[in-house]
């Protein structure tokens, strides 16, 4: 349960109010963000431009020549006082994964780190359920939760420059498929031909914040066929 202290509201500017549920990472705190994001989405209140949800909050930014902190915050409060907080369940989503060598250069420190093979890795990452809490730092960047306890590790020291797209990425409790070639401290676990942008203008990502993804294991074979066919899809 949230405590009663929560939610709190915090004026950003003169634009926007910062509505957060927590300050630790929970999968209450996450339901919560999830579930007002939904109900702001069926019921915007006059003058919100859109919502922005992370891990504990979520913001919400509005026009100041049409509303104000006061009136979004009292909205806010109306859905709060209502039944939104109930179990919410996103889609399953399938992101198929490879873990040839190449495409997985830190499986083996991880598997050091968890004192297991290198299949028991691969048998943990794909075994577990994955939930998507938020998008940050780059353009499809989905943070995912439920990376299992045996195979966290942390971040790198440093980032590592130029890792490819499609690269599935584990820190801590978390795990993410990179859309662009960026730098990343996290470990490179494997390679995904799926695609995560979608060049669709009403649903930009695969993924909604809430869905559920499960992995699922390809071969070389299947990544260079799923990859081509991607390119010229």
């Amino acid at each position: 349960m949230l405590g009663e202290q929560w939610p709190t509201f915090t004026p950003v500017a003169d634009h926007a109010l910062l509505v957060s549920f927590g300050n630790v990472i929970t999968d209450d705190t996450s339901a919560a963000v999830i579930s007002l994001d939904r109900a702001l989405a069926d019921s915007s209140p006059p003058g919100m431009a859109e919502c922005v949800p992370a891990f504990v909050n979520l913001l919400i930014d509005f026009d100041p020549l049409l509303t104000d902190h006061t009136q979004i915050r009292g909205h806010v409060e109306r859905l709060l006082r209502g039944t939104f907080r109930g179990q919410t369940v996103g889609q399953l989503r399938e992101v198929a994964v490879c873990y040839e060598e190449d495409f997985a250069p830190d499986l083996a420190a991880v598997a050091r780190s968890a004192g297991l093979s290198i299949d028991e890795v691969i048998d943990c990452h794909l075994q577990a359920g994955y939930e998507v809490r938020m998008y940050g730092f780059a353009p499809g960047y989905a943070y995912m939760s439920g990376v299992p306890r045996a195979i966290q590790v942390p971040r790198k020291p440093s980032a590592v420059r130029d890792i490819p797209a499609g690269s599935v990425l584990i820190a801590g409790p978390q795990c993410l498929v990179t859309t662009l070639t960026m730098p990343t401290g996290w470990s490179i676990i494997g390679r995904s031909p799926t695609r995560i942008l979608t060049h669709d203008e009403r649903a930009p990502f695969l993924f909604d914040v809430g869905d559920r993804v499960r992995f699922r294991r390809i071969d070389r074979v299947q990544y260079e066929t799923r990859s081509l066919t991607a390119r010229h899809g």
